[in-house]
């Protein structure tokens, strides 16, 4: 009997910085895809985004923090775009992966305002062939609109889609506005889990790694 491919979810962005959306959209997806393994990967240099605020190590280490409060040995950090020169594009990723975990099902995580945006993507259609997408719901005004429910899409794109959307709520937080608190001068220990938890936005050893940094100061 064949055994079933193994499958590995990606999560990519610029994780600037990780928060607890990123978390509940990683943890709803290892268990509801049921995942052998889940890579937070994060960008060295996004090319559709502009300047990243945090250097890339601190990023690194940001993701590190968060992953191994997880005690979850499904979830890992992987580093390649960082390490990797040039512009960080999914497909260069995707095709290392493919090479390294051959027959493996991957699944690329991404949030409704990049589902939005997806045509745009270097080698989109080629990404497509390789993965299916797991949505996860965005609030509106986070990063662009929410994808409404027809896809602006070329119908080539539309046809070739493999799209599940995650079952989970909308989360609030969001790296632009927690950059903008923290530019002001609010600590990050008020932001996290160790401070009103319904009103959480970090997770504490993300917290206090901001702080002992003095990230996103004075922007």
């Amino acid at each position: 009997m064949q055994a079933a491919p193994r499958r590995i979810g990606l999560f990519g962005g610029s994780f600037d910085p990780p928060h607890l959306a990123h978390l509940a959209l990683a943890r709803c997806a290892v268990e509801v895809l049921a995942l052998d393994e889940l890579r937070w990967i994060p960008a060295g240099q996004p090319w559709q985004k502009g300047h990243l605020v945090a250097p890339a190590e601190d990023r690194v280490a940001m993701v590190q923090a968060l992953v191994d409060s997880l005690g979850d040995p499904r979830q890992r950090l992987d580093r390649r775009e960082i390490d990797r020169a040039g512009p960080s594009r999914t497909l260069d990723t995707l095709r290392e992966l493919q090479a390294e975990q051959p027959g493996a099902e991957l699944w690329l995580l991404i949030g409704e305002d990049q589902l939005r945006n997806f045509p745009s993507w270097h080698g989109a259609a080629d990404i497509l062939a390789a993965v299916h997408l797991a949505v996860a719901p965005r609030p509106a005004g986070a990063n662009g609109p929410p994808a409404g429910p027809v896809l602006p899409w070329p119908p080539a794109l539309q046809a070739a889609a493999r799209l599940h959307k995650l079952p989970m709520p909308v989360h609030p937080a969001a790296s632009t506005a927690l950059r903008a608190a923290l530019a002001a001068g609010r600590p990050a220990a008020e932001l996290s889990a160790s401070g009103d938890a319904g009103s959480a936005l970090l997770a504490a050893p993300v917290a206090h790694y901001i702080d002992s940094h003095r990230l996103y100061r004075g922007l």
